[in-house]
């Protein structure tokens, strides 16, 4: 941070009341939500929903699909479909009148004592492209259902749930009909989540092969809101992204610095293609104004005309490439190029439907544990800006101001919603406050772990430290003198950084199982490369192991000898999974005395790690972060 104190804005004590109820709205279901509203909730049907805009505009929908409410004024059947995990049965989860919003109350009360999952999205167009859950692909493997009730939103003051959609979870139709094919246009658009996104291909939302296979350029055209081509890229995403496959693009190329991104909590995505030689790609706030053009223009070389194969998808690429993630609500393609006038009358719609939440689910990162089991968070929900509060609260698996990532934004950066932990006006002194702040290379943004799983801010020589030990919810953290009590423990997984800023990698593409080699690879991160590498993600655990894919770092056959391979290795307790970090940065593992070696200082990718006699040497120096 560069700015000085004395210029900064107050900060606002603000909570996070709505996180106090998940829990509960889990448990007890999302009906509650509803009553804490004063709405009475009237339907929606007394005016044109999207369908019945984009119809009249002579754009029909061909699919139209949501979680939350009817997408037509007459539309009076079923939303989705859940199964009991306890006895199977199913359970159409409809709307409450025509034209109106889901039945949050009898998806409940269904599936009250077990957990359900969603095993159909029906379509509410008269073309019955109904999703199911799609299966095996070249790129991933089968996909599971959605849990049914993971994301409570509000939507004009009724219950309902969105879809959460993580890596491995999707659906498809391949036999559709009204779809475009082979240049014909057609139009999108969906209504997701600004924060739950990472920059694993692909989870898209339209037209996919027929199979689930790679058949070539021009054969997609879906959605992508991820990060997604964040090199380069303007902003801090998430980007509202065409894939017309082998290519996602922000406009004509794959970077386009007239896209911004969108990181509401709720976004409004649209695509459109007239399938010879032009797009489109518009975003906006689902919660609030009008959509941004970020695109239009001709199709990126190669693309034009398109081929498209005229099947749908939702959470995963053509191919079944299914490590991306998001959160859907509602979405429709139509047959067609719509107007611009429709367009605006949908996002229109949109808005006024009051789209709230707790949280629109999870993102990239993992969770940092402080004092008392309780999570670092930023203040507000899931909305963090510049200057945000950061502090203790209760851990929430989908917030996604809760999940950290490590040297994303530059080594030795912990980073969430696009920015930086800072130190309030890049101060030294204990007791100055941390907060979130654009990621800028200012020292206050540094912090290495340390052996005792605190947090060194190298230009204070201070610890992030929550102050007396206090686990209160909105207790603000702070930079305190490093003393290795308690309240300066925070577990979070980051990448190691050893010998030539390369990173501490598992063979394989984030292969979880025993024996994989673990190596010296070029470091993988959500702003450097697509995936983000999850077995560079390592944590220093309270045992003294450490830690990726759920399995410690291990010394091959419990070794103590010169050369001795490391691995992955399912956590058992012996000595060669101890390590210990040094002053002088290295890793010791006591059991033999012995310390992580990188062999001769070789920094090529692949290069494998060993067991080697303490020498304090460069190629010996790994940091955590």
């Amino acid at each position: 941070m560069t700015t000085s104190p004395s210029s900064r804005r107050p900060r606002s004590a603000r909570g996070k009341p709505w996180r106090r109820l998940l829990a509960a709205v889990i448990g007890t279901g999302a009906l509650a939500i509803g009553s804490l509203f004063g709405i009475a909730g009237q339907a929606q049907a007394a005016t044109q929903l999207p369908c019945d805009i984009y119809g009249s505009a002579g754009t029909s929908c061909v699919a139209a699909y949501s979680s939350v409410r009817a997408l037509y004024t007459s539309y009076n059947g079923p939303l989705y479909q859940v199964q009991r995990a306890s006895d199977s049965a199913t359970y159409d989860v409809g709307v409450l009148s025509a034209g109106g919003y889901a039945n949050a109350a009898g998806q409940d009360s269904f599936c009250s004592g077990t957990t359900c999952t969603i095993t159909t999205i029906y379509d509410q167009s008269p073309q019955h492209n109904d999703l199911t859950i799609e299966p095996a692909g070249v790129q991933g493997p089968a996909n599971v259902g959605a849990i049914a009730n993971a994301l409570p939103v509000t939507v004009a003051g009724h219950a309902a749930y969105g879809i959460y959609l993580p890596p491995d979870t999707g659906y498809r139709r391949a036999g559709t009909t009204g779809i475009a094919v082979n240049g014909q246009p057609e139009s999108m658009y969906e209504v997701a989540s600004g924060t739950n996104v990472n920059n694993g291909c692909c989870s898209d939302f339209g037209n996919v092969e027929t199979q689930e296979h790679d058949t070539g350029a021009s054969h997609m055209d879906a959605l992508n809101l991820a990060l997604l081509n964040a090199p380069g890229s303007a902003g801090h995403g998430p980007w509202v992204e065409a894939d017309l496959e082998n290519g996602v693009f922000e406009g004509g190329t794959a970077v386009d610095t007239a896209n911004t991104g969108n990181s509401s909590p709720f976004v409004t995505a649209l695509l459109k293609n007239n399938g010879q030689n032009t797009m489109a790609l518009k975003g906006g706030n689902s919660q609030t104004g009008s959509l941004s053009t970020y695109y239009s223009g001709n199709l990126p070389s190669g693309y034009s005309p398109m081929h498209q194969e005229g099947s749908i998808v939702l959470g995963t690429g053509g191919d079944n490439s299914n490590r991306g993630t998001q959160t859907f609500y509602e979405g429709v393609m139509t047959a067609g190029y719509s107007t611009d006038a429709a367009d605006n009358a949908v996002q229109s719609n949109i808005v006024a439907q009051g789209y709230s939440a707790v949280s629109t689910g999870g993102g990239p990162g993992s969770e940092m544990v402080g004092p008392g089991g309780k999570c670092v968070d930023v203040a507000g929900n899931d909305t963090g800006g510049d200057l945000a509060v950061v502090q203790l609260y209760d851990c929430q698996n989908l917030a996604a101001d809760q999940h950290w990532s490590g040297s994303a934004y530059g080594n030795g950066t912990l980073g969430t919603l696009g920015r930086c932990l800072d130190i309030d006006g890049n101060g030294t002194a204990n007791g100055t406050h941390v907060e979130l702040y654009d990621c800028n290379g200012a020292g206050g943004q540094q912090w290495i772990q340390q052996a005792n799983g605190s947090w060194k801010n190298p230009q204070s020589g201070r610890c992030l430290d929550d102050p007396s030990g206090n686990t209160a919810n909105q207790t603000a953290l702070q930079l305190y003198d490093c003393n290795g009590n308690a309240a300066q423990v925070f577990r979070v997984a980051v990448p190691i950084i050893g010998p030539g800023g390369q990173c501490v990698d598992v063979a394989g593409d984030d292969l979880n199982q025993n024996g994989q080699q673990v190596q010296l690879y070029n470091c993988l991160t959500i702003a450097s490369f697509n995936p983000a590498a999850q077995d560079q993600q390592w944590t220093l655990a309270a045992n003294g192991t450490i830690q990726t894919l759920g399995r410690c770092l291990d010394i091959d056959g419990n070794g103590t000898a010169n050369g001795t391979h490391v691995e992955l290795y399912t956590c058992n307790g012996v000595g060669g999974q101890q390590w210990v970090p040094q002053a002088n940065g290295s890793l010791l593992n006591p059991q033999s005395g012995r310390c992580l070696d990188d062999p001769s200082g070789n920094t090529a990718n692949n290069t494998a790690l060993q067991l080697y006699d303490c020498n304090g040497n460069a190629a010996q120096v790994f940091s955590f972060n």
